[in-house]
């Protein structure tokens, strides 16, 4: 066995080893940083030679911190590992996501430019604002409606699919809209609701009304409220694919001799439905729609692309977006970012409960 002095200089060195690591990394990560900051290569060759940095960066971050770790005897080796492969993401995140949030908070507590202190004013002043009111409206419109109509029409096309002998087909094309984001689905729904005045309609929507001898409509702007509701039919052609791929993932998992058995004892296909199926899935329902409320709260691309937030189709999100960006009003639109993440944060919570109930982590 080592002595305590030989156990004492192999810590000392292994402490050594670690400091030179990070001094290390510091120093050729920094000097590669402002060489591409400052470098007059060709724009391309800068793009190719940062990713390839990327890559074998971190790479080399990993293998130095392991082979710095690998110095300590191996008591300290098995305690101190796991935490060399997870620190740098947890710096990363924290760097990312924590320091904004609280910088953030920070600002919500100030005036427009940032200057004077104004305590809760901001958080007052968002329920005393009409266009907050109807933002928020907008909101839980989004929430219920939306979130119902994907989570219903996910598990109805999951069990019916399920049951088909097109089942592959059926939902490859239900679940393609997912592979296209918020951004693209808004342009192309916006040319479906496309309205210009006169008798020619390039709108796929409005084509379809006019050649049945109904009268064009600016289904997005003039039909209000009613136009909240068809900016939420793009979240339901979007979200539904993904609600219904996890539905029949649980479905597939329901027990057979369990279905067998209720339909020996005389039991029909929708009493089997609602006190068999739907009670061994509930998990899954819960985790797809606090899932889908996450995204909801959260709505911004299409209302952006498709109104701009304008006609009463508001929402939290847009709200920031224009007030912090456009307005430069950072007090009240860090307040909004605020109530937006307070908002979020129980049903991320409620979301990671279930995921873990069910063995996620």
């Amino acid at each position: 066995m080592m002595s305590s002095e030989a156990k004492r200089i192999v810590s000392l060195r292994a402490v050594l080893f670690t400091l030179i690591v990070l001094v290390a990394n510091a120093a050729g990560h920094g000097l590669i940083f402002r060489f591409f900051r400052d470098s007059t290569l060709n724009p391309l060759l800068t793009a190719i030679f940062a990713v390839l940095w990327g890559v074998l960066g971190v790479y080399l971050l990993f293998y130095t911190f392991n082979w710095a770790v690998e110095q300590y005897p191996e008591q300290v080796r098995r305690k101190v590992l796991p935490y060399i492969f997870i620190g740098p993401a947890v710096i990363l995140l924290g760097w990312l996501l924590v320091l904004p949030a609280v910088r953030t908070l920070y600002l919500s507590f100030f005036n427009a430019s940032s200057e004077k202190f104004v305590g809760l004013a901001n958080y007052a002043a968002i329920f005393t604002d009409k266009l907050m009111g109807t933002a928020l409206r907008n909101n839980l419109l989004w929430v219920f409606l939306g979130t119902l109509a994907c989570v219903a029409l996910g598990l109805l096309i999951a069990i019916l699919a399920d049951r088909s002998s097109y089942e592959k087909i059926a939902k490859s094309i239900i679940f393609m809209p997912m592979a296209i984001s918020f951004v693209a689905a808004g342009v192309i729904w916006k040319f479906v609701y496309y309205y210009q005045p006169g008798d020619q309609q390039i709108g796929l929507l409005n084509a379809i009304v006019t050649a049945f001898g109904g009268e064009a409509q600016a289904w997005t702007s003039m039909l209000q409220p009613w136009n909240n509701l068809f900016l939420i039919l793009i979240l339901i052609w979007m979200q539904t694919g993904f609600a219904m791929v996890i539905f029949s993932a649980a479905i597939k998992g329901v027990p057979e001799d369990i279905l067998e058995a209720a339909r020996v004892d005389g039991a029909g296909e929708i009493k089997i439905f609602f006190q068999i199926i739907i009670p061994y899935i509930s998990v899954t329902i819960l985790t797809v729609t606090t899932t889908i409320i996450v995204f909801t709260l959260k709505i911004f691309d299409v209302v952006m692309v498709m109104t701009g937030g304008q006609y009463g189709t508001e929402v939290v999100a847009t709200q920031f977006y224009r007030q912090f960006f456009m307005y430069r009003n950072f007090g009240y639109g860090s307040t909004l970012a605020i109530v937006l993440l307070i908002a979020v944060t129980p049903v991320i919570f409620f979301n990671l409960r279930q995921i873990r109930k069910q063995g996620g982590f």
